[in-house]
């Protein structure tokens, strides 16, 4: 391929997968910017490595790999301060649920443990199969559905409880 051609095919990948990366990767680290250098990032070693791509329809996980590890790195290089998962930001998505129920079920999967967050993120946002997140997360079809099970079974108590103490306080 030659570079025009590959600069254009780049460019289209860019557009098509910027957004959706870039809810992702808010969905990792909670910050608007970090999660704009988390896409950025994404997209120049993506770069650097594109004539490694073999198969054009495997480019959408071959991104969201590349974010994951880059995320990763981050914290191998950093330790997160902590934050209350009540002060972080919303993101401002068009169409999103802005409901108490909607908010609720944010501030339950924002506090849920990042091995079970992102399975659900890749498989409920992204739309990923099981198969497909076990490539980009490292991990075989089998613990990628014990942990989206697990992560339901903890959305579903957290919510229920939340539930249960609204109920009471409202009595």
């Amino acid at each position: 391929m030659d570079m025009k051609a590959k600069q254009k095919h780049f460019e289209m990948l860019v557009e098509s997968f910027s957004s959706e990366l870039y809810r992702f990767g808010y969905g990792l680290c909670h910050n608007s910017a970090q999660a704009e250098d988390l896409v950025q990032e994404t997209f120049l070693r993506a770069w650097k490595s594109f004539d490694k791509l073999r198969e054009a329809n495997s480019a959408r996980a071959w991104l969201y790999t590349i974010l994951r590890r880059e995320n990763a790195r981050i914290y191998e290089r950093q330790r997160p301060e902590a934050r209350d998962p009540e002060s972080l930001p919303e993101v401002a998505v068009r169409g999103s649920d802005t409901s108490v129920e909607g908010l609720v079920l944010r501030k339950q999967l924002n506090e849920l443990k990042v091995e079970y967050r992102e399975p659900l993120m890749l498989q409920v946002l992204a739309g990923f199969s099981t198969e497909e997140i076990g490539v980009i997360m490292n991990i075989s079809a089998n613990a990628v559905m014990t942990r989206l099970s697990r992560a339901r079974r903890l959305l579903r108590e957290a919510l229920q409880q939340e539930k249960t103490q609204q109920t009471v306080g409202v009595l």
